[in-house]
């Protein structure tokens, strides 16, 4: 009998504390009914009511977003930091890339060309020589 109680003493305090390390760690938005100061002196002074209400009726429950265990970034909140992009998925950069395709494209159209008006200049230049009768 004295195991089982004791065996009860450690779910209630278990259960205090993680009803505590929850409560502390919600953000305001997430907390209902009482402030979180009030949460956390019931969870306190009444371990095992406090805790259970706490999970019923004091946080936030559905699926606005997920949460993780630790927050992530610079205490900023997990909607709120701007995530990198991977370069594949960034419109910007892929424009970007098209833009320099299109300009390199263009820069070797123009050296073809420029070379085709210099090789033409110079099969004339030798054809005329070759026309004109030497003297």
């Amino acid at each position: 009998m004295v195991r089982l109680y004791g065996l009860l003493f450690l779910a209630q305090v278990v259960l205090a504390v993680c009803a505590l390390i929850s409560c502390l760690s919600a953000e305001e938005g997430e907390i209902r009914a009482l402030p979180r100061v009030a949460w956390v002196l019931i969870i306190l002074f009444f371990p095992l009511v406090g805790s259970i209400a706490w999970f019923v009726a004091g946080r936030e429950t559905g699926g606005r977003r997920p949460r993780t265990a630790w927050p992530v970034g610079n205490g900023f909140a997990e909607t709120e930091r701007r995530r990198p992009v991977a370069p594949d998925d960034d419109p910007e950069f892929l424009a970007s890339l098209k833009e320099q395709a299109r300009r390199d494209d263009q820069d070797l159209l123009r050296k073809w060309e420029a070379d085709l008006r210099r090789r033409e200049e110079e099969l004339r230049r030798n054809t005329d020589d070759r026309d004109r009768p030497e003297v």
